[in-house]
Order: structure tokens, then sequence, then C-alpha cells
């Protein structure tokens, strides 16, 4: 059991850190860089659990079976992706020839579950016909935010494997990058599930008129002298 007694230790006021093992080290080492940025995507995936425990229920008081539902399956798919994120920090928080025993490592198993659990999502979803723009209900839009922060650090892992080869076990990146499609193919089931639109990408030809809000704003302001004018 981990026992934290003391946040600020003010070892790290000169800008150094300690990887896992124990080693000292820069706070611009591209691990720590790693590190940070799997916080970042667990503080996303965080925000999305808040999201989705308070997704509103009907005004009568009764519960949505909707919103039940992507509480039941969101919520702990959501949650165990936070362990493993966490597993996944303290193993890229040192070099891989000196992971502590005590660090729990993921495994095929772990990514293929992302896997399945993608299929079994798509199978409610209906087919894309356009790119999704970043948005829809406040769990599928954080979901964007986290799936874009996941990209983040895939590139990351991908330049640290590439400057330093054999630095970073396959499964890995691989379940890296398959994590980044599973948040996404989520907040399309969640979109799906409570019966919300996706805001799709327009071609240019397809766009509303692109002359701005400066008439409109004009015209709001003509609208408020009128309303002045009343008085």
């Amino acid at each position: 059991m981990v026992r934290i007694d003391r946040v600020h230790t003010g070892a790290g006021d000169a800008g150094d850190t300690s990887l896992v093992d124990g080693t000292r080290t820069s706070k611009s080492n591209p691990r720590i860089q790693i590190v940070g940025t799997l916080d970042e995507v667990n503080s996303c995936i965080g925000i999305v659990c808040m999201e989705t425990h308070r997704l509103p229920y009907h005004s009568d008081g009764g519960d949505s079976s909707s919103i039940q539902r992507v509480q039941i399956i969101a919520l702990p798919a959501l949650q165990r992706i936070q362990n493993e994120l966490f597993d996944l920090g303290a193993e890229l928080g040192c070099e891989i020839n000196n992971i502590p025993e005590y660090v729990t490592l993921l495994e095929t198993y772990h990514s293929d579950l992302l896997l399945h659990e993608m299929e079994a999502w798509i199978k409610d979803t209906p087919p894309l016909t356009s790119f999704i723009l970043p948005g829809g209900s406040p769990p599928a839009t954080f979901l964007h935010l986290a799936r874009t922060v996941t990209r983040r650090l895939e590139r990351l892992i991908v330049q640290l494997e590439r400057d330093q080869q054999g630095s970073i076990r396959p499964i890995v990146l691989q379940y890296v990058n398959r994590l980044s499609d599973w948040v996404f193919v989520l907040g399309r089931w969640i979109s799906s599930t409570l019966g919300d639109s996706e805001p799709l990408w327009l071609p240019l030809n397809q766009r509303p008129s692109e002359k701005g809000i400066v008439d409109i704003l004009t015209q709001m302001k003509a609208n408020d002298a009128d309303f002045d004018a009343l008085d």
C-alpha cells in the first residue's frame, strides 16, 4: 500500500526530479514529458467520469434508461483505463532495464480488450458520413479532448523510441495507439445512446454564408436602440 505523508519536498525546486527507480534527472527528460502527458490524459478521463455522473435526469424525477446505460457501461471502463494509465506511467517513468519488480506491466490482453470494446460499441453506433467536429454532450466533448492528448502522448512515445531504440516495449505503443481510437468510439457510442446529434464537418460548398457575425452584431445593437427608445 502506498503511503504519502508529504507532497512538497523541495527536491525539485532546481528543475530536476526522480524517475520511478530513484534516478535523478531533469524535468525536461523525454520520459518525464511522457509521464506528464499521461497525467493529462488521465485528468481528461477524470473529467469525462465527472460529466457522466452529472448527466441530467428527466424533469419528472425518473431516471433515464439511456443515461443509466451510459453510466453502467462507460464509468467502469473509464475507471479501468485510469488505473492502467497509472500503471503505464510507472513503467515509462524509468529506463526499460530498471523497471522495479512491483510495477504492473500492461500486456497484450489489455490492448486486445480495447479492440473488443470498440467492436461492441461500433455495432450500436451509426456509420460515419463525415468527419466529426469536437463537441456534443459534455462526456463526448471531453472524450475528444482525451483523444487529442492521447495522440500527443503517442507522438512523444514514438519519438523516444526512435531516438533510443528498444527503450519502449512494443505493447506500450500499441496500447496507446488503440486507446486514442477507444475514446473516440466511446464518445460516439455515448452520443448515439443518448440520442445526441454529432457535430459534423461540412465541406465549404455546403456551409452557410461566411460573412461573419458583424452584420448580426450591428442588427442586435440596432434592436437594442429600438428597445431603449420604447422607454
